[in-house]
């Protein structure tokens, strides 16, 4: 029998792949390595981006929020500038009332009353006067009661003639001003 030594050659082939072996290895480890950082490249890039999203909508935020800050600045004038004409249109509405309170209040005194005070507080108005009798006084009241313009009368103080010593009733006397109860605006001289 033929005697083959076949350990070099069992020694080459493990040598063989041994280095193939590491080849792989080394291989695969650099693969690993490169997929590893592509990996780590594209979650920053997409880190990156998120940042630079992030920053786009902080300055939109911003921008907003000094829209909104000239907004409520300008909501704020609105409802100065609202107020200011309601007190405007106001003020036009009553500036005639005056006139015609002073005219019902002549129109409604009778003769031999005098009057000495006039107060106006809002809508009430009180005068003091002097009458030559109650019924002259209560004939003032009746008028008041008729008038469109002035209503309610209260008597708030009578003092006889004898009390005075003047020969005349003294009194006080408050009543209110309202609109004309038609509801229809005349014209002061009307």
């Amino acid at each position: 029998m033929a005697r083959i030594n076949l350990l070099p050659w069992r020694d080459a082939r493990r040598q063989r792949r041994q280095r193939d072996f590491a080849a792989a290895v080394i291989t695969a480890v650099v693969i690993t390595l490169m997929i590893g950082v592509g990996v780590q490249m594209q979650f920053s890039h997409m880190i990156d981006n998120q940042k630079a999203r992030n920053e786009y909508l902080k300055k939109e935020i911003r921008q907003l929020e000094r829209t909104i800050k000239e907004i409520e600045g300008l909501e704020a004038r609105k409802q100065d500038l609202i107020a200011r004409m309601k007190i405007i249109q106001t003020l036009q509405e009553s500036r005639p009332e005056i006139v015609r309170l002073f005219d019902e209040v002549v129109r409604a005194v009778p003769e031999g009353v005098f009057l000495v005070n006039l107060k106006q507080n809002g809508n009430s108005v009180t005068i003091e006067g002097r009458a030559q009798s109650n019924a002259r006084v209560s004939a003032l009241m009746r008028n008041i009661n008729k008038s469109d313009w002035i209503g309610a009368p209260q008597l708030l103080l009578i003092e006889n003639k004898d009390q005075t010593g003047t020969g005349l009733s003294h009194f006080r006397l408050s009543f209110k001003q309202q609109r004309k109860k038609n509801n229809e605006d005349a014209s002061p001289g009307a």
